[in-house]
Formats: structure tokens, C-alpha cells, sequence
């Protein structure tokens, strides 16, 4: 089921610095005490292999992100220790060493499950008991929360599929330009491009031109 449109999730989950210390984060707090959006993308696991190069991605896309007033937030299901174990280890050998936002660690799973990304379902034995199946881990699942605390993007990636930073970085450019301008953003809109107001003398100009 979709979040578009809901506000995130009210829940506090503990999280890693790239210094090491403990936080505890709570994402709709950051979006609307601090005023700014915030994109938080979960991965699977740490010690893993497409998993380090979108967290590289994303670190080098930090003061992109930065000038548009978004703060980045990692997640996996992961303990601290382990993230802090994987921040120690250099890039060359398959760390994550320099990346500097937080990364959750959501060990029970709670907003995983509230958010419906991990890999998990149940059958039946033969018995009637409940057999648990899958990875227990989470898709790459991307959350773009905006200001008020409401979700105005939500992507999820089967575990093989790393992620376009790039594609991110446009869709908080075309909402802050709604947000701006009241107008909506047609297909690959980026930018410096024409936007539209949302009539349908607007659409057939726009689709004139282009």
C-alpha cells in the first residue's frame, strides 16, 4: 500500500554517526522540527555488494542534496556496531569508510514493518504453525518526506537494483518547484524547463511546444 500523500511514520529508531556515537532519530521530527526535507533510502545489509556503492553514491551527492535543503539518512536493519564496524573499513576494501550522514539501525524491524519493506511472508506447515520465509532484511526502498512531514515520493528496488541518485536530486527540484510555484511538472520535466499550471489550455500549450 502506497504512503504517498501520509505522513511518515511518528517513531524514534536508533542510529550510527560516522564518529561512532549512538543517536536516536526520528524522521517526521527532523522534516518538520528543522524545516527541510529529508530523503532516507534503506538497503539491505551491511558487508554487502551493491549496498556500498549507493552509499558512496549518495555521500558524494551529500552537498547536492545540501543546497536543496535535504538531509540524507541511510537505514538497514543492521545493529550500530556492525555499522560502525562497516564506516571503519576503506573503500578499496568494500567499505564504507568517509560517508558522514547517519544510518539508522532498525533492529526490530518496527519501521521497517510499519513502512511494509522487508523481505518476509508466512505459510502454514503441516501442522498449522506459521513458517516464516524470506530474507528478513529490506528492499531498497527510497522515502522523499518534505517539510510538513508528509511523503511526497516513495520508490522500492528489488535487492539487485541499485538506485540513480541523480533521479532524486529531480524530484525534489520538480516538488520545491510546485511548492514554489504552485505549477506541475510534466514527464522528465528538470530544472530551468517549462513547467505547466494544471488546466487544460496549459497541457495543450505545453504539448504544442513540445
Amino acid at each position: 500500500m502506497s504512503l504517498v500523500g501520509k505522513k511518515f511514520p511518528n517513531v524514534t529508531v536508533d542510529a550510527m554517526s560516522e564518529m561512532g556515537d549512538d543517536l536516536r532519530i526520528n524522521i517526521l521530527e527532523e522534516a518538520t522540527a528543522n524545516q527541510q526535507k529529508v530523503l532516507l533510502f534503506w538497503y539491505p545489509k551491511d558487508f554487502t555488494f551493491v549496498c556500498p556503492t549507493e552509499l558512496h553514491a549518495f555521500q558524494e551527492a551529500l552537498p547536492e542534496f545540501e543546497k536543496r535543503n535535504t538531509k540524507v539518512i541511510g537505514a538497514s536493519c543492521d545493529t550500530n556496531e556492525v555499522h560502525f564496524a562497516w564506516l571503519n573499513v576503506s573503500k578499496d576494501n568494500g567499505g564504507i569508510e568517509g560517508v558522514t550522514y547517519p544510518i539508522l539501525a532498525d533492529t526490530h524491524r518496527q519501521l521497517a514493518n510499519m513502512l511494509g519493506i522487508v523481505d518476509q511472508d508466512f505459510e502454514y506447515n503441516e501442522e498449522g504453525e506459521e513458517v516464516f520465509t524470506g530474507s528478513n532484511v529490506t528492499y531498497r526502498a527510497t522515502y522523499l518526506i518534505d517539510e510538513t512531514g508528509k511523503i511526497f515520493h516513495e520508490s522500492v528496488n528489488d535487492m539487485p537494483l541499485g538506485r540513480n541518485v541523480k533521479e532524486y536530486m529531480r524530484l525534489i527540484d520538480a516538488y520545491t518547484h510546485v511548492q514554489k510555484h504552485g505549477e506541475v511538472c510534466p514527464a522528465n520535466w528538470e530544472e530551468g524547463k517549462d513547467a505547466m499550471k494544471a488546466d487544460r489550455t496549459s497541457t495543450a500549450e505545453y504539448l504544442a511546444k513540445n
